[in-house]
């Protein structure tokens, strides 16, 4: 401390120091030395305070939250092209602070392992469709039956319309990001054309979770297998046919071993497909970036829809350019196969509402929306 004057009187000046900080400060009592002190005691905890909220902020640029994404579409497929621009998408919009690797074509989890493989942990996130764990999801699977999907886009509402009006506790295990379904499911065979019922007598069908039950309805025998192994199984002959959307043709090139498609429309089935989160994963990500990933769910519902619509038209192209055939089957046998098939429905109420789940509701949900999307 030493004295200075100022305007004639004496004041002193006091000079704090510290770690980087020098203040020079004029005071006139010991009582200011000390408010200077207190002062100062103030000023260095702020700037410690700012500088670890500095060094947290940076640290949290430096490591984003990494995400896996399994999926079992392959790379080329436009599902699982879509699939990836979510990720990026999440990427853009969150400003780098989430970063999804997505494995597509089933090498972080098979086909029938992806939902389980959120569940336990092996994969943050998987898209894969509830009828490779056929009877895991009693309710949901009312959307999977026989009643006439005319498209991609109809079947995609009708698949999320029903999940939001019922929010099956089958699903309560992980975190729903959101779902969609493909087109009209149709008949499509190796070397026989399938016109009538009797057509299909003695013929092995590839089929999955309902579809299933509608080859055995149709008088088919069913041969269980995932869509990843169906080229090799029809280029083999180990199946005669198969029940698959237009599109399979040329996104999984099925057109290349197979000859005929029936155009079955009466009793086209849809399969629905998941994008669900591990639970623990989803809750602990900060609110602004669920807020944003919801944001993003609801926009790529109709992306998906549209791009089962588009790829089935691809599908289509790809199969005439194979000389393949389309065979259409008149009202009256269309009538047919629908009312071999009702029963089905029936089935699959009776035993689903054994569970105590309101199997019928749904169904007469489903119908309802479905026409009401279809006009």
């Amino acid at each position: 401390m030493r004295p200075i004057s100022t305007d004639g009187k004496e004041v002193r000046e006091y000079i704090i120091s510290g770690k980087g900080l020098k203040f020079l400060l004029p005071v006139s009592s010991k009582k200011e030395v000390k408010m200077m002190k207190k002062i100062f005691l103030f000023l260095t905890v702020v700037c410690i305070g700012l500088a670890f909220v500095s060094m947290n902020a940076l640290e949290s640029q430096a490591a984003p939250i990494k995400l896996t994404y399994s999926n079992f579409f392959p790379p080329s497929h436009i599902q699982a092209k879509l699939a990836d621009a979510w990720c990026k998408e999440i990427e853009k919009r969150t400003s780098g602070r989430v970063k999804i690797e997505h494995y597509p074509g089933q090498t972080l989890t098979k086909a029938k392992q992806v939902y389980d493989g959120v569940v336990e942990g092996l994969s943050d996130i998987g898209f894969c469709l509830f009828g490779y764990n056929r009877g895991r999801f009693p309710l949901i699977e009312v959307v999977d039956l026989p009643i006439g999907y005319p498209s991609g886009t109809v079947a995609t509402k009708v698949a999320n319309a029903v999940a939001d009006k019922f929010k099956p506790k089958e699903l309560s295990d992980v975190q729903v990001m959101y779902l969609h379904a493909h087109g009209p499911g149709l008949l499509h065979t190796r070397d026989k054309a399938v016109k009538t019922l009797a057509d299909i007598k003695g013929l092995r069908i590839r089929s999955h979770g309902t579809t299933a039950k509608v080859v055995k309805a149709l008088g088919g025998t069913t041969v269980t297998m995932p869509m990843p192994e169906l080229y090799q199984a029809l280029q083999k002959g180990v199946v005669d046919g198969a029940l698959y959307p237009i599109e399979v043709n040329k996104g999984w090139r099925m057109a290349e071993v197979i000859k005929y498609c029936t155009l079955d429309l009466s009793i086209a089935n849809t399969s629905t497909f998941y994008v669900v989160m591990n639970k623990g994963k989803w809750a602990a990500l900060p609110a602004d970036i669920k807020k944003i990933i919801t944001q993003i769910n609801k926009e790529w519902i109709p992306k998906h829809g549209a791009a089962w619509d588009s790829s089935d038209e691809e599908g289509r192209k790809y199969m005439l350019s194979k000389g393949r055939k389309f065979i259409t089957l008149p009202e009256s046998e269309l009538a047919k196969w629908k009312k071999v098939v009702h029963p089905v429905l029936g089935e699959y109420v009776k035993a689903t509402e054994a569970k105590g789940l309101p199997a019928q509701e749904a169904l007469d949900y489903t119908v309802k929306a479905l026409a009401e999307y279809s006009k």
